[in-house]
């Protein structure tokens, strides 16, 4: 049985490795594809799938959104997005609102004495700048032990440092994705706390702004989650996705393509949801 990872990040938005690099580590681990699913930006994609090419692997551009419904923070991936329109006017708007909330992160610090110059995090970054450069300068400098207490410490929600994000409606967000053809999913459903009948709710809820499938399969998902996840897909007729959440050094301990060891995602997963597409009439 062939494997597929379609969650994964590079240093185009948080991750550690270029997005080449994560194409070349997947086919070097057997995976039938992968998706590349950058935080709030597909700066990422065009080198991806030309290392795709090379590397006779297939690549499904993507992004992964941070989203608030009814006050409620959760994550929407997008599957097969294109680059232009809409959603590249909601990133770019998104993206000056990061950098803003960066530069607001960096000024707290050095009210704290933590010096750190803007363009060194953006030399780190070489692509959209996030939280996790700057937890790594952090790291650098001995100032904490690891990426989690560098958030813990400074860069959480509970963090000296802390800066809070534009938020984008996941109206809005599921709109932007669904119009521009993209496949939108709900990312690792677990982090909404809810199970039975509440979950079944919240799907609903989101099946009706554009939510087209969930992630059933992912890295902390334990197998009775994943059984609830895909049983929940079949009754509300939602596709289903999964994958690692890759992100390299930024997530000790998580691989490419299996997780922490134990996650698998069949292609029949990548199979279906391209079915899903072929029968509306949407691109694979």
């Amino acid at each position: 049985m062939r494997l597929v990872d379609l969650h994964t990040h590079s240093n185009a938005s948080d991750g550690e490795l270029s997005p080449a690099q994560v194409v070349r580590l997947a086919s070097q681990a057997g995976l039938a594809a992968v998706a590349l699913t950058d935080h709030d930006t597909l700066q990422g994609l065009p080198e991806a799938r030309a290392a795709g090419m090379e590397a006779g692997i297939e690549v499904i551009p993507g992004c992964e959104l941070s989203v608030v419904h009814q006050g409620r923070e959760l994550h929407l991936l997008g599957l097969w997005v294109r680059p232009d329109g809409e959603l590249s006017t909601v990133l770019e708007s998104l993206r000056a609102g990061r950098e803003d909330r960066n530069r607001r992160i960096v000024e707290k610090l050095a009210g704290m004495g933590v010096a750190i110059d803007y363009d060194e995090v953006v030399e780190l970054a070489q692509g959209t700048v996030g939280r996790p450069h700057i937890a790594r300068i952090l790291l650098e400098r001995g100032l904490v032990r690891d990426y989690d207490a560098a958030f813990r410490q400074y860069l959480g929600r509970h963090g000296r440092a802390f800066v809070a994000k534009e938020e984008l409606p996941a109206y809005l967000a599921a709109r932007v994705l669904a119009d521009g053809g993209a496949t939108v999913a709900l990312a690792h459903p677990y982090l909404l706390g809810a199970s039975g009948r509440d979950m079944e709710e919240l799907a609903r809820r989101f099946q009706l702004l554009g939510v087209d499938a969930i992630e059933a399969y992912y890295t902390e998902h334990s197998d009775q989650k994943t059984r609830e996840y895909l049983e929940l897909a079949r009754r509300l007729d939602l596709g289903v996705c999964g994958g690692s959440d890759f992100h390299g050094a930024v997530k000790p301990g998580i691989r490419l393509g299996v997780g922490k060891g134990r996650l698998k995602v069949p292609e029949s997963v990548l199979d279906a949801l391209k079915e899903r597409r072929a029968a509306r009439g949407l691109w694979v």
